[in-house]
């Protein structure tokens, strides 16, 4: 998981998904942002769909996706185009997030609009269903509180049948998992401990009784800051790297001890211990936040022994 808007170079995006590719990682997902939240006049932020069409171009077995497309960026027929287009393009291997959106700055930035959060949830289950319908059906009507659809044709259908994962990012509140349960197939939520992810888990399977539908049918995962490195020393260097990239009010032992409350760092059988707790938990998948995006040797340990290790 890459943080684009925090300054991936073009060139940058191509080492990625090449080491990715040859070192068996599976699955690249990259945020959707237009701002950094560093560094706005230093630190380029390609746009994420354009990015993943030309990655998609460039690959052979890469998984690629967004975690999460705002709703407040697109138009619902756009995004279901764009993705679709991408899915074409990469032969299959696109992965779509959709959440109601967050940085506020971004949209004052560049006219996007940033309506209420409640108001942003309702566009972004309006969003989810549009989307899904124009997938899977011929022709769409929609009559919503923000977006009308009059017999629209369901086209270009993806590539995947019956159409690419959809994941919804969110804490496991109505307004999020019931559409989830609905039209989604994975529910994701950010930076939480193996006990927090385990109350949104039961929050996701009781939006989906409400939906009837079976809780087991959703995939359920999170998103998590990881620092690896091939020993413990290794992961603190990496983690004091970090810590240098930007001016901190607090020390590097204080920071750390703060990060490590939301994040991954140490040593390849260390982080595999940790992922074991999530997996205890009741969750699917965790998407690793690689912040040192130039690093490659992170990328390697995670394809290479992270994940033969945990599987």
């Amino acid at each position: 998981m890459i943080e684009g808007q925090e300054g991936v170079t073009w060139e940058q995006w191509c080492a990625l998904a090449g080491a990715c590719e040859e070192h068996g990682v599976e699955t690249l997902f990259r945020s959707d942002h237009y701002i950094s939240m560093t560094d706005e006049a230093g630190k380029v932020a390609h746009d994420a769909w354009t990015t993943l069409a030309a990655l998609a171009a460039r690959t052979t077995t890469l998984r690629l996706g967004t975690l999460v497309s705002p709703a407040t960026f697109r138009a619902p027929a756009l995004l279901a185009n764009a993705a679709a287009t991408a899915d074409h393009v990469s032969g299959g291997r696109i992965e779509l997030g959709l959440g109601a959106g967050w940085m506020e700055r971004e949209h004052r930035a560049f006219g996007f609009p940033f309506p209420e959060t409640g108001v942003r949830v309702q566009m972004f289950a309006e969003q989810l269903e549009i989307v899904h319908r124009l997938w899977t059906e011929d022709r769409v009507d929609f009559s919503g509180r923000h977006y009308t659809l009059e017999d629209a044709p369901g086209l270009p259908k993806p590539l995947q049948q019956p159409h690419p994962p959809i994941i919804v990012g969110g804490g496991g509140r109505r307004g999020t998992a019931d559409p989830a349960a609905r039209f989604a197939d994975e529910y994701n939520s950010p930076f939480l401990s193996p006990e927090d992810f385990a109350a949104v888990r039961s929050r996701v399977a009781a939006a989906c009784e409400r939906a009837g539908r079976d809780p087991e049918t959703m995939r359920l995962s999170t998103m998590t800051g990881c620092i690896l490195g091939a020993t413990h020393a290794d992961a603190l260097d990496r983690a004091r790297e970090l810590y240098g990239r930007v001016p901190r009010d607090v020390d590097f032992d204080r920071w750390l001890d703060d990060y490590s409350q939301r994040a991954l760092i140490g040593s390849v059988d260390e982080v595999a211990a940790r992922l074991a707790d999530y997996g205890h938990a009741g969750c699917d998948r965790i998407m690793l936040q690689h912040l040192l995006h130039a690093d490659l040797e992170p990328v390697r340990l995670i394809g290479r022994e992270l994940a033969p290790a945990v599987a």
